[in-house]
Order: structure tokens, then C-alpha cells, then sequence
């Protein structure tokens, strides 16, 4: 609960910041994607709190996200499938992604054995490190039996 309110007061002064309202509307997305905890898309979020408050509009969705990444509260996240997904930036939390290119499933990892090695890698080539994503892009275990069992 705690975190709830935490990121809608820091969102609500960067709208404040921004000439913009605080809404009902975007303390409910602000809400969603706390309560979720993982990555969503701007159509997932919508369905979910379409369910819940029948007046939201996908539209506001999409604008109270796209907020949220420019408030640097959340992070855009493109794994080369056309849809932008969005999960909470959480300071020195960090995932990796495995993207099945066949049915496009997304399974989150972490491994900070991999994370430290890049991380020493870049700082002996002189490089400062922004963001850190690893993404690795092959068939899942469900496309891997299915595409075995059509040969």
C-alpha cells in the first residue's frame, strides 16, 4: 500500500510540474499497474480496468502510461513484436526477457552473474552504462514439441 502511494504522489507532482490534473482516471492506472506488479500492454491494462470502472476509455489508458514513462516511473518496453509493453521502474531492479518468435510469449529472468560480467566488460572498455536488457529471441518449449511434431 505503501508503494501505491508513494509512486501516485510522485506522479501527481510531476503532472503538477507539467501544467496537467491529477485525475481519477490516471490514479486508476497508477493503481493497475501497481496492483499488477509485471509488464502489460496499453489493451491488457484497459480490459482489466474496463472490467472495474466501465467509464475509463482506452485512450486515457494510453495517455496515463505514456505519462508514467515520461515521469521516469515506469519504462517502455519494446521486445520487437509491435506492442509496447509497460512495467513499474523500480530503482536497481531490473529483468530480462525471453521472446518465443513464433507465439511471441514473454518469460521474464534474471541472472546477475551475466548483469556483473556486462557490467565489468563495459566499465574496462571506458563505457558508462545507461540501461542494462538482455533479450533473447528463439522458440519456448509449447513451439519447440509443436514444430518437432510437424516434421
Amino acid at each position: 500500500m505503501q508503494m501505491k502511494q508513494q509512486v501516485k504522489e510522485r506522479f501527481n507532482h510531476f503532472l503538477s510540474r507539467k501544467h496537467l490534473k491529477t485525475t481519477l482516471q490516471r490514479n486508476l492506472v497508477v493503481d493497475a499497474m501497481v496492483e499488477l506488479g509485471r509488464h502489460t500492454h496499453v489493451d491488457e491494462l484497459y480490459l482489466l480496468l474496463r472490467a472495474k470502472y466501465p467509464y475509463i476509455g482506452h485512450a486515457t489508458v494510453y495517455r496515463s502510461l505514456r505519462l508514467l514513462a515520461e515521469s521516469g516511473l515506469a519504462r517502455e518496453i519494446y521486445l520487437g513484436d509491435g506492442i509496447t509493453r509497460y512495467e513499474l521502474a523500480r530503482q536497481g531492479e531490473r529483468h530480462d526477457y525471453l521472446v518465443c518468435s513464433d507465439c511471441g510469449t514473454v518469460t521474464e529472468f534474471e541472472n546477475s552473474s551475466v548483469e556483473k560480467e556486462q557490467l565489468r566488460l563495459a566499465h574496462n572498455l571506458g563505457f558508462a552504462i545507461e540501461t542494462l536488457k538482455i533479450e533473447l529471441k528463439g522458440l519456448c518449449r509449447h513451439c519447440q514439441v509443436r514444430h518437432s511434431n510437424t516434421n
